[in-house]
């Protein structure tokens, strides 16, 4: 989605192993870092910090090959998922922050640009989320317009 909302190309990043199998230097065995994943889970960690510690502290380069499943996978088979996918709790957080401010300051056209950007970036997500059965389907956002008096 940044291309479509920025200027920018993305972000550069590393890339990932070819091989999906687990790299010869990593000595977790799946149990262990299955349970690593809920005992983070468990101390309020989202996905992506328990990948991040995972990566940073105990030197899993990646989950899936390992486990043999997705971080998101073990938590919804432990039932700690979250109710709505991070990406698209992240992106309502900022809406709510752009609302208030925009709220407050009405005449902030550059800010309220940056809400319809978000809302639609959500609208989207929404539709496919709904679509893959990861939200219900009665669920909604509401979004309301704030039109510059």
């Amino acid at each position: 989605m940044t291309r479509m909302h920025r200027h920018g190309r993305g972000r550069s990043h590393s890339t990932r192993p070819v091989t999906r199998r687990s790299p010869a230097w990593c000595k977790y065995k799946p149990e262990e870092v299955e349970a690593l994943v809920i005992k983070l889970a468990k101390e309020g960690n989202g996905p992506s910090q328990i990948g991040r510690i995972l990566r940073d502290q105990y030197g899993v380069p990646l989950v899936k090959p390992i486990a043999g499943k997705k971080i998101v996978e073990i938590l919804e088979q432990t039932g700690l998922a979250p109710k709505i996918p991070e990406d698209l709790g992240n992106l309502l957080r900022i809406a709510g922050k752009l609302r208030r401010h925009v709220e407050k300051h009405r005449e902030d056209y550059r800010n309220v640009q940056a809400l319809n950007l978000v809302e639609s970036q959500i609208h989207r997500l929404v539709k496919y989320y709904k679509n893959e059965g990861r939200l219900p389907l009665n669920w909604d956002y509401k979004t309301e317009f704030l039109a510059p008096t």
